[in-house]
Order: structure tokens, then C-alpha cells, then sequence
């Protein structure tokens, strides 16, 4: 029998918790139900035992650490990661397991943006965020076959695989934008499910902050894109900088065409340096790009080693 483990990263969800176990208890008889307790200050804790959870405890605060301990402790079959809120209902649980259990999926993802989130977030600004997120990723990763509808979702289940060849860098919410470009870059199986959402209940409140953890995705965003796909980002700059350079450089050269002296000399030396600029960025994505190929060959020899071992186990 398949092993199916919920992981349920918690920090002051006393209100919600012993509900959101209950409900998974009974929609995936025979999981084991795991919160992890981020220094919950409300008896989270004790809540998550009395309904019947295994309780662990993680003392960095953040999500991005939570997650770490989660993949690193658990062995299973298959991993579903849901919040402690009560905001994801747990009909969806089974199909998205499914997926990951057939082998149709490395990571499927708890689609909210395609049902009710919408009409049910009360947040201002997290729907427009969602979006943006959206579109960045898709922009710079997406592809014909793999488009990402809902980014910031807490809802997602993994294979063994994935799981224990993921390297969480992030310590915040913005592990969940990390995980899905690392999917995508990595040509991970990627499945959406489109989940109904509802909204926290009175009295519970979102530990997101708009603003901070937004920066925070928008700049995990732009790393990732920067280590991933260096060959874009610096040709981008060093595109940047030869036409700002050539820009500087045509009516000094004009003029010294005209007259035979070159009176702005100062325009000169910035349009050189900044072509230089431009050489020596060029030189960096190309060097980096080599790089990168090889961390992804490195990568792929992981996974194998890592198949080969869990069959190896399972016999």
C-alpha cells in the first residue's frame, strides 16, 4: 500500500487546525497527518494532537525553513502539502494524489486562481499579485506545453522524487514561487487541479504580508532567473549597455568625421568603458551558461541515482 503523507506547516493556526485535520483524516484514510509547528504561541500544537496528528517542530521561523525540515524528515509515497488555515477543502486530496502515485506527476499544483479565489479573497492586492507572479514565471519559464496558472498556492502534492531533489534555498513564503521555477527549469511533470477556495474565517488572520513577502517573490523571481538562465539575463544587460554605448559614440565619431577633433572626450571614455561593460557581460553569461549545463547534467545523474536506490528499496 501506497504511503501518503500530509504535511501541514503551521504557525498560529489554533482556530482552523484541528478542523483542517479531521478533514484530510477522512478524505485520505490511512495517511499520516504531519503539522509542523513554527513557534506557535496558541497551542497550535497540543490542538493538532488532540485530532489526531503527528506533531514536529521547526524553530526558524519562516515557511521556506518549515518546508526544508518537512522534506528533509518524511519518507512517503507521496507528499500533500496543505495550509493550516481551512482554506483549501479537502475533496480535491485523493485526485491530486492520484496523479502522483500513477507517475502522471512530479509536482501538481492546487489550482485556486481557475475556481473561486477571486470571488473569495478579501485581501487587497494579493489577487493583482498572483497574476503578476503568474505572468513573470510564465514569461521567462513557461512553454507550450507547461503554463502555470496559480503560483502562490499552499496547496500542491510531490513525488519522492521531487521532494528529495529539491534544494530549498528560500527561508519565506517565497519558497513556493522557488519551487515552481525549479520545476519548470528542471522539466519536472507539472499537473494543475483546479481547487475551490475559500476565505480565512473570521478571526483567523494570513501571516503574508502584501508588501514585504510581494518584494521579497518579485526578487526571488529575478535570481532564480539570473542563476538559471544566465545567458538571457546578462546578454539582456550587456545588450543594454553596447546600444546605450553606441548611443554615446555616434555624434562624438560624427563629429570627428566633420571637424577631426573630438571635443567631448569624457563621452568618449563613458561610451568605452560601457561597451567594455557590455564585452565583459557577455563573456559572464557564456561562462555561466557552460556552468549551468553542467549543474543540470549533475542534476539529472541525481535523479537516476536516487530512482535507482528507491527500487532498489522497494524490492
Amino acid at each position: 500500500m501506497s504511503k501518503i503523507a500530509v504535511l501541514i506547516p503551521c504557525y498560529n493556526e489554533s482556530q482552523t487546525i484541528a478542523k483542517v485535520v479531521r478533514d484530510y483524516k477522512d478524505a485520505l484514510p490511512g495517511a499520516d497527518i504531519y503539522v509542523y509547528d513554527n513557534n506557535s504561541s496558541d497551542d497550535t500544537d497540543k490542538i493538532a494532537a488532540k485530532a489526531g496528528a503527528i506533531i514536529k517542530y521547526e524553530y526558524r521561523q519562516g515557511k521556506g525553513n518549515v518546508i526544508r525540515s518537512m522534506f528533509r524528515d518524511i519518507n512517503a509515497d507521496c507528499y500533500l502539502m496543505i495550509d493550516g488555515d481551512d482554506t483549501y477543502p479537502a475533496e480535491n486530496a485523493a485526485e491530486m494524489c492520484s496523479l502522483v502515485l500513477d507517475g502522471k506527476a512530479d509536482m501538481v499544483i492546487g489550482d485556486r486562481l481557475s475556481s473561486t479565489y477571486f470571488d473569495e479573497n478579501k485581501r487587497a492586492f494579493h489577487g493583482f499579485g498572483n497574476v503578476l507572479v503568474r505572468k513573470f514565471i510564465n514569461m521567462f519559464w513557461g512553454n507550450t506545453q507547461t503554463k502555470i496558472v496559480d503560483v502562490m498556492t499552499g496547496y500542491r502534492a510531490f513525488s519522492p522524487m521531487f521532494v528529495k531533489t529539491f534544494p530549498v534555498l528560500s527561508k519565506g513564503f517565497e519558497i513556493k514561487t522557488e519551487m515552481t521555477i525549479h520545476a519548470l527549469d528542471k522539466n519536472l511533470l507539472i499537473r494543475s487541479v483546479p481547487v475551490s477556495y475559500r476565505d480565512r474565517p473570521a478571526g483567523s488572520f494570513s501571516k503574508l504580508n502584501t508588501y514585504t513577502d510581494g518584494f521579497k517573490v518579485l526578487l526571488t523571481i529575478f535570481t532564480l532567473y539570473k542563476n538559471y538562465k544566465p545567458l538571457k539575463f546578462f546578454g539582456t544587460v550587456g545588450t543594454l549597455l553596447a546600444i546605450t554605448s553606441l548611443a554615446l559614440f555616434i555624434p562624438v565619431f560624427a563629429e570627428y568625421l566633420q571637424t577631426g577633433l573630438v571635443p567631448k572626450l569624457p563621452t568618449l571614455v563613458v561610451s568605452s568603458i560601457m561597451m567594455l561593460a557590455a564585452f565583459l557581460s557577455f563573456v559572464c553569461g557564456l561562462i555561466l551558461d557552460t556552468q549551468n549545463q553542467k549543474d543540470k547534467q549533475i542534476f539529472e545523474l541525481q535523479m537516476n541515482l536516487f530512482k535507482m536506490l528507491r527500487d532498489k528499496q522497494l524490492k
